[in-house]
């Protein structure tokens, strides 16, 4: 008889491996518990018996993983990187149950840490990659779970070597596509934990920018400085280019201009980096305008197109909105028209920016003409745009045509929205119309729109006005669905009990706002208020392959700066409603109730309002500030309004065109309009501009102090400028020059109203009859003198 050969020997083991694989398969398919892996006989027990079995597709999850772990169960320790690489791989699929991952997962970890396995490199990364996408299920429940797996996996050390920041970078960028903030914020620190080497932090940046663009976007300042603050203390972290973007722009849109300076010269001066492009200095471009920078905004923007930069749309874009809320509306246009020509088609965006600039600068007919000019574009209006025209044409003295659209638009039963109506109820409550302003609320809440505190505010400031006290009631009736209106009420009555219940004793006579000086060194607060240290930059050494040398300038100068000054003017006039949630809801009822009694008359009752929640902690905003400044310039108290303004300094609150108004009011009730070409000037180097406002109050205070030649000169500027004149405008210029006995001029102003198509109102009737009595009294002089030459001596 033949010795069997080495072959056939060979051949009869793999025969008997199928067999065992055959058989353990057949019985686990049909067997909810696992055979006894004591009762095989070792020899057949190998590690390539076991990775066929869970190779084996058509062996379901759940048995594979039994027949795993009863070796684990029997203390048979047969399971190497491979095993564990084909378990997890079995495991980590898609369509395995989350119950069943949730149970065997952690297990399966456990026994590796037991058996002194790690995993190898190709088995991380998928079971990494595939715990990332499970995260990415916008189930808080799984993201925690990966959390803790990819934790344990860390404190056990069962990871390849070097792919610890691996696995916390892909974790951060998991919870933030989930987002899940406040754990990135969490990770973050156990990120920044981590040893210091340069090699880590090239990993993080990535992930560091995703967080920092998350928190801009969430406007999570705080948080976002800290991590910005936190990054920077690393010496060996350094920003990529889309790093340095991001935070520019975070910063800019915060108003830090100095910031967002600093950071565009540390940018430059990189030697890793190529230098700005485009998105930074969309960037700058977005932020200069914002402040009200906007003229540096155009130098900027020339160099770039001279140097072959290309605007794109987001260029365009950022620089019409900033010359529409400066009311710079021939700048603004030739933009607009210059970006159709190079091939941008204007969105809705741009549209309504030049829709809001026009009104706003009193051209209604040419917003008119725009709006239908966009619709024979093909570009369709939104909500925002049909309130944009409504308002504008109410602010512009065509209240019914606004009234009209507001019709047509709900009996159409689009375009309509909270806002909308609270456009409407405010005019209605204007206008004294307080039954009509009711029944558009409850209009409101039974088409399901939340009445929020503008309308709310707005209904009270017209009961008030017109002394409907029991209305009151009427109001809870018709604002029935939320808790706002109560919350109101409720804080109505406290500060009443508050003003009611003032200490009796000895009396403070310390002035509510203290001050040095006077109003008519009005000046040196405009000197305070520009960037110090205005040296002359063109002594500056200027990189001559600089693509914005102005830039460049600008940038060094603003970083020397106190820090301050860019924030001393905004172009965004104050609102009496911030509407920023429960954080401004203190002093959004100040605003609404300084209103109230300043209208009234009772400005001690303001005073009061404003000093018990100025001790309580509530910090006043432009609007506050220059409500009280107002009345003081309107009561002739000169001082207090001066120390007023010097408190906003002190606080670095920031001014705005409201304030300049008060200003040039008050220098011309105190007969100094000399100041004020010198306050305007300061005011432009501000980076701030002229509203229609501002030039009315600016004519009226020369003409008053019979300055003509001036007013003329500011007339022409405003027509220049691309303000269209209003029937304020007229009636100021038409009386300016009757009283200054210019009769021909005056009539020339009258005409020119009438030609503009300017509908007069009830002041032009009554100075129309100051004029006619000036005319008759010219003729009447005339008459005179030719009687007495025609007379015999």
């Amino acid at each position: 008889m033949k010795t069997p050969s080495k072959h056939s020997h060979s051949l009869l083991k793999q025969v008997g491996e199928l067999l065992t694989v055959a058989s353990i398969t057949n019985t686990l398919s049909k067997s909810p518990t696992p055979p006894n892996p004591t009762l095989f006989s070792p020899k057949f027990i190998t590690q390539t018996l076991i990775h066929k079995i869970l190779s084996n597709p058509s062996l379901h999850i759940s048995h594979k993983l039994n027949f795993f772990n009863s070796f684990n169960s029997h203390n048979i320790n047969i399971h190497n990187s491979i095993t564990y690489s084909l378990i997890f791989k079995t495991l980590c699929n898609p369509t395995t149950p989350i119950s069943l991952l949730h149970q065997h997962l952690p297990q399966l970890l456990h026994s590796m840490k037991q058996n002194d396995v790690v995993f190898d490199s190709y088995s991380f990364k998928n079971l990494l990659n595939f715990l990332i996408n499970l995260s990415h299920n916008n189930k808080k429940n799984n993201l925690h779970f990966v959390i803790d797996i990819l934790d344990y996996i860390q404190s056990q050390n069962l990871q390849p070597s070097g792919t610890t920041p691996f696995i916390y970078n892909s974790l951060l960028i998991a919870s933030i596509k989930n987002n899940q903030l406040n754990l990135a914020l969490s990770i973050f620190k156990n990120v920044i934990s981590i040893d210091d080497s340069s090699n880590f932090d090239h990993v993080i940046v990535g992930s560091s920018n995703y967080l920092l663009s998350a928190l801009r976007k969430a406007q999570m300042k705080k948080e976002f400085i800290n991590v910005f603050n936190t990054l920077r203390e690393r010496k060996s972290f350094d920003f990529d280019l889309w790093g340095y973007n991001i935070c520019i722009h975070a910063f800019g849109s915060w108003g830090d201009l100095v910031t967002s300076m600093m950071l565009f010269n540390e940018m430059k001066e990189d030697k890793n980096l190529f230098g700005p492009d485009m998105c930074t200095y969309n960037s700058v471009l977005s932020i200069l305008c914002k402040v009200g920078k906007v003229n540096d905004a155009l130098v900027v923007w020339e160099e770039l197109k001279g140097c072959g930069y290309e605007p794109d749309e987001f260029t365009y874009t950022i620089l019409v909105r900033g010359f529409s809320r400066t009311c710079r509306m021939d700048e603004a246009i030739r933009i607009f028209n210059e970006m159709k020509d190079n091939g941008f088609r204007p969105g809705i965006l741009v549209y309504n920016c030049v829709l809001d600039g026009l009104f706003k600068a009193a051209k209604v007919n040419e917003a008119c003409q725009m709006f239908e000019k966009m619709a024979q574009e093909g570009v369709k209006a939104s909500c925002w745009t049909y309130n944009i025209l409504i308002h504008g044409l109410i602010k512009n003295g065509r209240s019914e045509a606004g009234y009209t659209l507001f019709c047509d638009l709900k009996k159409k039963g689009q375009f309509v929205d909270e806002i909308t109506y609270s456009i409407v109820v405010l005019q209605l409550c204007k206008e004294g119309q307080l039954e009509e302003a009711l029944e558009l609320v409850e209009e409101m809440e039974a088409r399901g729109f939340s009445v929020d505190l503008v309308t709310i505010t707005s209904l009270l400031i017209g009961i008030h006005k017109y002394g409907r006290w029991d209305w009151t009631d009427r109001l809870i009736k018709h604002v029935r669905e939320g808790d706002l209106l109560p919350g109101v009420l409720r804080w109505k009555a406290g500060m009443e009990a508050s003003i009611n219940n003032l200490p009796s004793g000895k009396k403070d006579y310390s002035p509510m706002f203290s001050s040095k000086g006077d109003f008519s060194e009005i000046m040196s607060f405009i000197t305070r208020a520009r960037d110090e240290d205005e040296v002359e930059t063109l002594s500056e050494q200027i990189d001559e392959w600089s693509s914005s040398p102005h830039m460049d300038k600008l940038a060094k100068h603003v970083v020397r700066s106190t820090g301050n000054a860019s924030r001393l003017f905004t172009p965004d006039r104050g609102q009496r409603v911030q509407q920023k949630g429960p954080d401004s809801f203190d002093v959004d009822m100040v605003n609404t109730f300084l209103s109230i009694f300043l209208a009234k008359g009772k400005l001690s009752l303001a005073c009061k309002l404003f000093e018990i929640f100025t001790d309580a902690g509530v910090d006043p905003v432009s609007y506050t500030y220059n409500s009280i400044m107002s009345s003081f310039v309107k009561k002739g108290y000169f001082n207090e309004a001066w120390a007023i303004l010097t408190e906003m300094g002190e606080k670095f609150c920031p001014t705005d065109i409201a304030t300049y108004n008060m200003i040039i009011q008050g220098l011309g009730k105190m007969g100094r309009a000399d100041l004020a070409s010198a306050v305007l000037d300061g005011l432009l180097k501000q980076g701030g501009y002229l509203d229609i406002v501002m030039y009315n109050t600016l004519i009226n205070a020369l003409g008053k102090a019979g300055r003509i030649d001036e007013v003329s000169k500011f007339f022409d500027q405003m027509r220049n400028s691309g303000i269209s004149p209003d029937v304020v405008t007229y009636n100021t210029l038409i009386e300016i020059h009757s009283k200054a006995g210019r009769v021909k001029d005056a009539y020339k102003f009258l005409k020119m109203m009438l030609d503009a198509g300017c509908t007069p109102n009830h002041v032009t009737d009554t100075t129309l009859d100051y004029l006619v009595r000036e005319i008759d009294k010219l003729r009447y002089q005339k008459a005179s003198i030719l009687s007495e030459k025609d007379d015999p001596p």
